[in-house]
């Protein structure tokens, strides 16, 4: 059992572990979205559906998130890609295969990650971030760094650090052709946080074996009946990949 998960910076990672079925070497991780934590609903759901099914499950909240420590001024792409390998050590420590599931800037993590770290076996992006600039400016462009903050809400600050690295990054289809292992990709055709378009987008380069699920009028959350067809669709996939020769998914 995972007692404790600490970053790079020294900061403790909150996280919440499910029990699957004895001796299961298969762990499911899921990353959040900006201004989210481990304990929005959809991530609830699927992490809960999944250990019922018998898989584990780690959920967890990015460092300046949730409970976990760390100043959200710092939160960045860049940075949570640093506690996303950090979360894969520690399963690394305890002999798991990983999935990760991320949804959206978590979904631009799990890109940018699974391209450069052989540790993720399996990668799902719910509602994906791609266009990493595109999205800054159109949600954020007109507030002030340092003095604004995100959808109007003081909680989370909107930093420099936070558009510089949006900026930098620019789109995460750099990472996407790196990127070796399976990939689901689920997106509702009706979010207007995260376009369908981005996954549209980066499917095109995105090596096989891929998948493209869109859910026709889901929003970014995957609210009402969606969730359940989200989820659906998630347990289908990982079943459909457990199935498959271990030599034909292992990378």
């Amino acid at each position: 059992m995972i007692d404790t998960i600490t970053n790079r910076n020294g900061e403790v990672l909150d996280f919440s572990f499910h029990e699957g079925a004895e001796g299961s070497r298969n762990l499911l991780l899921i990353g959040h979205g900006v201004t989210g934590n481990k304990d929005r609903p959809l991530i609830l759901a699927l992490a809960h559906a999944l250990a019922d099914e018998g898989m584990p499950v780690l959920r967890f909240s990015f460092s300046g998130n949730g409970a976990s420590g760390g100043s959200f001024r710092d939160s960045t792409i860049s940075k949570e890609v640093g506690d996303l390998q950090s979360v894969l050590s520690a399963a690394e420590t305890f002999g798991y295969r990983v999935f990760y599931a991320g949804h959206s800037m978590g979904g631009a993590v799990g890109v940018m990650t699974a391209a450069i770290d052989s540790r993720i076996k399996f990668l799902i992006s719910l509602a994906g971030m791609v266009s990493t600039k595109s999205f800054y400016e159109r949600e954020f462009g007109q507030e002030k760094t340092e003095s604004g903050c995100m959808w109007e809400d003081p909680s989370f600050p909107l930093s420099e650090k936070f558009k510089v690295d949006m900026h930098a990054i620019g789109s995460t289809n750099s990472s996407a052709s790196a990127v070796s292992v399976p990939w689901l990709m689920v997106h509702g055709t009706a979010d207007d946080v995260v376009p369908v378009e981005d996954s549209r987008e980066i499917f095109s380069y995105a090596n096989e074996p891929k998948q493209l699920v869109e859910i026709p009028d889901a929003d970014h959350l995957f609210s009402g009946d969606s969730l359940g067809l989200m989820v659906e669709t998630v347990l289908g996939w990982i079943g459909d990949c457990l199935e498959r020769p271990e030599r034909k998914v292992e990378s």
